[in-house]
């Protein structure tokens, strides 16, 4: 038998995956990209100066540095982000999203708050839909990574 912490940390899970597997067929087939691949746009785009070093984004992301290579590489080529140079370090490469790449997320933000508006306003009232946002962010309050 597991215990109310262990039980609530698991429906968490279940949801987001739940709602990452709704987000990934649209987001193919309409925006011709994958979730992780709107989670790193979004990350450059919630980022000080809209560019984060490949270390950064792997941190943020909670993947490899490698991984992300391999995810920016095929979006280098359709244009979605660019490289920069840092001024004072050239081994030092930032990612970055490219005109096509912030309209790409522009769009793609709009499907996403539109899933996240079913699942919220299909099952609670906007008092309740408060107090879930205010729980959420006493849940994630130390990260400094937070994409809302």
């Amino acid at each position: 038998m597991t215990d109310l912490y262990t039980t609530n940390a698991l429906r968490l899970l279940q949801v987001a995956d739940s709602f990452r597997d709704g987000l990934s067929g649209e987001f193919s087939a309409v925006h011709g990209i994958s979730v992780n691949e709107f989670l790193l746009l979004l990350h450059i785009k919630h980022s000080a100066s809209n560019r984060l070093s490949r270390v950064e984004l792997a941190k943020r992301m909670h993947v490899s540095a490698s991984t992300i290579t391999r995810m920016t590489a095929p979006m280098e080529k359709v244009g979605l982000v660019g490289r920069e140079l840092d001024d004072r370090d050239a081994r030092l490469v930032f990612v970055v999203a490219t005109d096509a790449g912030q309209e790409k997320l522009s769009e793609a933000l709009a499907t996403f708050s539109k899933r996240a508006s079913y699942l919220f306003n299909d099952r609670w009232e906007g008092e309740e839909v408060d107090q879930f946002a205010s729980m959420l962010g006493r849940l994630i309050g130390r990260t400094c990574d937070t994409l809302a």
